[in-house]
């Protein structure tokens, strides 16, 4: 059945009846203007490898060719990007999709207008050692996390499928401090390590790290990373974002293409960063930047996000039903709109 078309979908096709859009392809759909035009991006944090395309496509001109001036901004705690773009302090954010429900249960008028990461990056990691390969093997064990609601539901989640019972695991909150905790010996695993970052930091100290998806074993799909803005700004800016979405497709489609040359202007711009490390992160990410075969880059699958805030709504996360009914638009997209 073809999805309906919101409120927000409509109000973009209004704006953009001025473009000349291909009817596919990220490189001729969206026209750039004469004159250059700034766009404000908060990054959800420090810049690592999941930001390597935006650095690409700055290092490459795909912004500028575009008609965009970016400033890439970093924020000063991880509740700074949705906080700034809500109100209205940023143009675009870069946040998680289980953020965003939270933010739109809360009243916030914001959607994601693409997916940056497009599969869950949170894991269950542990030592080699500790030899915790699945998830019944956390019966009797100390999982350290964050202190994150939704990841607590995720831990409950997936001991239920595996019919291991809550109360013989015992959940520690570590902060920030996921592998530091682990190192010490003060938690058998942690949950809410990623799989291309803090598995592949053990793995390069020689620690052998097992990693367990949360996708996997029993948690609905979700986009990690996504692009968010105001409701006010898509419809209000529609030509300029799609326009940023789409040099942004560039620039992950040329890191695919020479992952090492990504890479390079990542540390280039930040020389702070482990190059090893980036490296190899980057290369175990490219899969997850990219939609299935024949969607355009940054595609949010409705069906996916329904789920995965059904799933919110069951775990009492979020109370209001409308926070996950059209919170992400594909009308940015390549080859999309009308």
């Amino acid at each position: 059945m073809r999805r309906r078309r919101s409120t927000l979908a409509i109000l973009l096709s209004a704006g953009a009846a001025s473009l000349a859009l291909a009817a596919c392809g990220e490189k001729k759909d969206a026209l750039a203007p004469t004159s250059s035009q700034s766009l404000n991006v908060m990054l959800d944090w420090l810049p690592n490898a999941d930001h390597v395309g935006i650095y690409q496509a700055l290092a490459e001109g795909d912004f500028a060719r575009a008609g965009l001036t970016v400033r890439l901004q970093e924020p000063s705690d991880p509740a700074a990007p949705l906080q700034l773009v809500a109100a209205g302090k940023v143009d675009v954010a870069i946040s998680y999709e289980p953020e965003l429900l939270l933010a739109r249960d809360r009243g916030e008028p914001l959607a994601s207008i693409a997916a940056l990461v497009q599969r869950p990056l949170t894991s269950i990691v542990s030592l080699g050692a500790r030899h915790i390969r699945t998830v019944a093997q956390l019966r009797g064990k100390r999982v350290g996390d964050a202190g994150i609601p939704y990841q607590h539901a995720y831990l409950t989640t997936i001991l239920a499928r595996a019919g291991v019972p809550a109360s013989s695991v015992r959940e520690i909150n570590v902060g920030d401090n996921l592998v530091p905790a682990m190192l010490a010996g003060r938690v058998d695993a942690t949950l809410g390590a990623y799989w291309n970052v803090e598995a592949i930091q053990l793995s390069q100290m020689g620690k052998r790290p097992n990693v367990i998806r949360m996708d996997e074993v029993g948690v609905p799909t979700y986009d990690e990373l996504v692009l968010v803005a105001r409701e006010s700004t898509i419809a209000a800016k529609a030509d300029q974002l799609r326009r940023f979405v789409q040099a942004l497709a560039r620039g992950y489609q040329t890191v695919r293409a020479d992952p090492q040359a990504g890479v390079a202007s990542l540390v280039r711009a930040n020389p702070s960063l482990d190059a090893k490390l980036q490296q190899a992160s980057v290369t175990a990410t490219l899969p997850a930047f990219f939609p299935p075969a024949g969607q355009p880059w940054g595609w949010q699958d409705p069906g996916q996000w329904s789920a995965y805030g059904q799933w919110m709504l069951s775990q009492h996360l979020i109370s209001n039903p409308a926070a996950a009914t059209d919170a992400s638009t594909n009308e940015l997209l390549a080859g999309q709109g009308s």
